[in-house]
C-alpha cells in the first residue's frame, strides 16, 4: 500500500509501505475511510521536533474493521470504527479513572494516513458506530479521533459549567471544537480569541458569543474588560506555547479553571505566579476513548457537527500539499480521503 511518510522539514513524501498486519491476538485491521492532517503533524514537519528517519504519518482514523485478532471481542470486520491516537487496554487503574491516554499498556497509533492501519489493543481503543455512516458524517465522526474530543476534554478539565464565562485561547481545528464543547456544556459566555476572520466566523456559528482580536498581555487585558476585572470561570489552552499558556492563566478569575491540551512546546511556569494566580490547572494528552460514545451519540443524532473544521479536502496522494496548505494557514484542517 502508500501512505504518507515525513523524511524531513516540510518534506512529506506519498510513497510505498509495508501493508499491516495482525501481529497480536489483541489487535484490529481498518480499512481506513477518511483520515487527516493534525496540528501537532506541524511541530515535526516544521523542523521543531525531531524524528527518528523517515517516519510514518497520522493518528486520526475512522473506518471499517477488515480483520481481528483472536482476542478481540468489542469489534467485528464489517463494523465501522473510531478509535484515539493511543490505544488503550480500558481496564488498567488509570483508565479506569477516565484517563486512556495514560494506559499502562498504552500504544502510540502513528501510521494512519495510510489506506489500511493496525489497531493494538483494539477492544480497549474502538468503538464502532450504530451502523455504517453516511459520507456526509464520516467528516464529523472522523472529527471525534482527535480534534473533538481533545476540545472536549479541553471543557471537561476546565470545569466548564451551564451559566458560566469561558475563554478559548486558541483558534485551530481543537480550539474551535473547545468553543462546540463549552456550548454543549452549556456556558453563558464564550469568548474566542482569534485573529482570523474564517476561522472567527466559525467560532461564531460553534457558540462563541465574543471574539478577541488582542495577544499576550493585551488579550489579557481585554478579557479583564470584558469580565469586569474579575476573569473567565474557565480558559481553555489549545495552542502550547509560552505566550498562550500564561494568556490563559492571566485570564482566569481567583479560583478559576485553566485547561491546557495544545502539547507544549518551551512552556514554562514560573511557581511563584502560579502559586498566587489561585487557578486549578489540569491538562495533557485528550484521554478520547473517554468521550467517544457520547461524541459518536451527538454526531450520530444530528446535535453537532465537527466536521465543519475540515475546510480542506484531498485524495490521500496529495497529503503533502494537505501539510502545506495548514502550514501556510490556508486551511484550519486537511481531511484526506485514501
Amino acid at each position: 500500500m502508500r501512505g504518507a511518510v515525513l523524511y524531513g522539514p516540510r518534506d512529506v513524501r506519498f510513497e510505498a509501505r509495508e501493508i499491516p498486519t495482525i501481529t497480536k491476538p489483541t489487535d484490529a485491521i481498518i480499512r481506513i475511510a477518511a483520515t487527516c492532517v493534525c496540528g501537532s503533524d506541524l511541530w515535526p514537519y516544521r523542523g521543531l521536533q525531531a524524528t527518528n528517519g523517515p517516519s510514518p504519518m497520522g493518528h486520526e482514523y475512522c473506518g471499517v474493521v477488515e480483520q481481528v485478532g483472536s482476542d478481540v471481542r468489542s469489534v467485528k470486520p464489517g463494523q465501522f470504527v473510531i478509535g484515539s491516537f493511543f490505544a488503550s487496554d480500558n481496564t488498567c487503574p488509570n483508565c479506569r479513572a477516565g484517563y486512556q491516554s495514560s494506559c499502562i499498556n498504552r500504544e502510540f497509533v502513528g501510521t494512519a494516513q495510510a489506506s489500511l492501519l493496525r489497531v493494538p489493543l483494539a477492544d480497549g481503543t474502538l468503538v464502532a458506530t450504530p451502523g455504517i455512516p453516511s459520507a456526509e458524517m464520516i467528516p464529523d465522526l472522523l472529527a471525534l479521533s482527535d480534534v473533538m474530543g481533545t476540545g472536549w476534554f479541553a471543557a471537561d478539565a476546565a470545569n466548564v459549567k451551564p451559566g458560566k464565562t469561558v475563554v478559548v485561547v486558541g483558534d485551530g481545528a481543537v480550539g474551535l471544537l473547545a468553543v462546540l464543547s463549552a456550548k454543549q456544556m452549556g456556558a453563558d459566555r464564550i469568548l474566542a480569541m482569534s485573529r482570523h476572520e474564517p476561522r472567527q466566523k466559525l467560532a461564531r456559528e460553534f457558540g462563541a458569543t465574543h471574539i478577541v482580536t488582542e495577544r499576550g498581555d493585551e488579550g489579557v487585558a481585554r478579557i479583564n474588560e470584558l469580565t469586569d476585572g474579575i476573569g473567565a470561570d474557565s480558559v481553555l489552552e489549545c495552542v502550547g506555547t509560552q505566550e498562550s499558556m500564561m494568556q490563559a492563566i492571566r485570564s482566569a478569575r481567583r479560583g478559576g479553571y485553566v485547561s491546557f491540551v495544545g502539547v507544549p512546546h518551551g512552556v514554562q511556569l514560573d511557581g511563584e505566579e502560579l502559586f498566587y494566580a489561585h487557578v486549578h490547572l489540569h491538562g495533557g494528552p485528550a484521554p478520547v476513548r473517554r468521550f467517544l460514545p457520547e461524541l459518536i451519540k451527538l454526531v450520530w443524532d444530528g446535535k453537532i457537527n465537527p466536521g465543519k473544521v475540515f475546510d480542506l479536502t484531498l485524495p490521500l496522494d496529495q497529503v503533502a500539499e494537505g501539510y502545506r496548505a495548514m502550514d501556510e494557514r490556508r486551511a484550519i484542517k486537511t481531511l484526506l480521503r485514501p
